[in-house]
Formats: structure tokens, C-alpha cells, sequence
């Protein structure tokens, strides 16, 4: 598929697909005029891409973990660097889930606050 199919498909702009190839991440095949073209399997790679890029992982430690996407294949180093970046994850959904919990708290005491406001009017 070419590069405009594939960023609609995969919910990024032609730009981002640039950039990872830019940064290793994609190695398309060209065709004879130079256009790029993409496999079925890319649309996957790409929004797992995303993933990692939301998840706060930088382009050089997705490129480092890329191996492992293409053929599921670790060396202890990559297996370190994915322990540690799920080590992180977790820290930070435990966090997230504390601020979670003291925001329904803070919306729980302001809703009994206007109700008690509105009931005593």
C-alpha cells in the first residue's frame, strides 16, 4: 500500500510516517518511480509505534526494541530495556490511579457540597 493509505489506516499523518522512517523505525520498499510502498502487516507496527510514543518511550529506545516487534527475538540488554520501561508504565498507571481516586473524591465532596446548598435554600 502507499504511505497515504497507510497513515489513514493507521491513524497518523504522512509526516509522522516520514519521521519514523527517518529515525529507522520503517524501511518501505520504493517502487521504480520512488514511491514508497508499505506490507498489510505495517498498519500493526505503525500504531504500536503510537503506543510506545504515548507511553513515553523515545524514538532511539523503540528502535532499540524494534527487533523484538519484527520477529520476537530478545537479547538480554532488549529484555532489561523492556523490564524497565514496563517498571515505569506500572509506576505511572499506579500513580494516575491515585490521582484517579482523589479526583472522584473531590467531585463526590463538591456534589454532597451543592446538594447540601441546594437543599438548604
Amino acid at each position: 500500500m502507499k504511505i497515504g493509505e497507510l497513515a489513514r489506516r493507521a491513524g497518523v499523518t504522512v509526516r509522522a510516517l516520514r519521521y519514523y522512517e527517518e529515525q529507522g523505525l520503517l524501511s518501505p520498499e520504493r517502487t521504480p518511480s520512488g514511491q514508497r510502498l508499505y506490507t498489510e502487516d505495517t498498519v500493526e507496527v505503525v500504531r504500536l509505534f503510537q503506543q510506545f510514543y504515548a507511553a513515553g518511550l523515545s524514538s532511539r529506545a523503540i528502535a532499540a526494541l524494534l527487533p523484538c516487534v519484527n520477529n520476537g527475538r530478545t537479547t538480554a540488554t532488549q529484555r532489561h530495556m523492556l523490564r524497565s520501561e514496563r517498571d515505569r508504565l506500572a509506576a505511572r498507571v499506579e500513580e494516575m490511579t491515585h490521582t484517579l481516586c482523589r479526583l472522584d473524591q473531590l467531585i463526590t465532596a463538591a456534589d454532597n457540597h451543592d446538594g447540601a446548598a441546594h437543599s438548604a435554600r
